[in-house]
């Protein structure tokens, strides 16, 4: 698809997002902007490159548990946040799936990439469980304030499934500047953020556990 070829603002703004916006001070529901419309459909990268850790836990299993997150970005729709109280969504555009079930997934991956665990897997797949890693999407959206950019933020907690105690927490956050004033542009800045995200998370794991 091509790129609209200018930076965000709020003058153009309803050229590239889809007039949906949630404010939740007021109330107000979702307007389409239209039918018929194909969209563009992205995925994330499951990248471990930025690992920093040579720290293993070959002897131990995880389990990556379904992700929370608010109902504003637990869905298939791209978030653009136009400021701190209004969001809408990028037009033509979409995730492969749900959010969560897109996160959940590529961190399941990025586990299994290291070759630095004795198990990963998902709820339902009949793991001798050792830890579960809880996560809640706080933040998974394109930035329209001060600069076009990909801001993802994730907490995280390290549950020893044995006891039920915590044995972690931390939150991850990442932003990268936009490339270019495209969906492409934008999306991929979204990528690079949940990489860095994703690598945190993978060596804190391993060094947690």
């Amino acid at each position: 698809m091509q790129g609209y070829g200018a930076p965000l603002s709020h003058a153009w703004l309803p050229r590239w997002i889809s007039a949906a916006i949630v404010a939740p001070a007021l109330g107000l529901g979702l307007v389409a902007c239209g039918s018929g419309a194909v969209n563009d459909t992205f995925d994330l990268t499951a990248s471990v490159s930025e690992v920093t850790t040579t720290a293993s836990a070959r002897n131990r299993q995880l389990l990556v548990a379904d992700p929370s997150a608010l109902k504003a970005l637990d869905s298939e729709q791209i978030l653009v946040r136009v400021s701190g109280a209004e969001i809408r969504y990028l037009s033509q555009s979409q995730w492969s799936d749900r959010l969560t079930r897109v996160v959940q997934s590529k961190l399941v991956e990025a586990f299994e990439n290291t070759g630095r665990l004795g198990g990963v897997g998902k709820p339902g797949q009949g793991l001798a469980i050792d830890f579960q890693l809880i996560t809640d999407v706080r933040a998974f959206e394109i930035s329209a304030e001060g600069g076009d950019r990909g801001v993802v933020e994730i907490s995280a907690k390290l549950l020893n499934d044995r006891n039920g105690t915590v044995k972690a927490q931390r939150v991850f956050r990442a932003e990268v500047p936009s490339s270019g004033s495209g969906n492409s542009a934008y999306v991929a800045a979204l990528d690079r953020a949940f990489a860095r995200v994703t690598a945190d998370i993978v060596a804190w794991t391993l060094q947690s556990i």
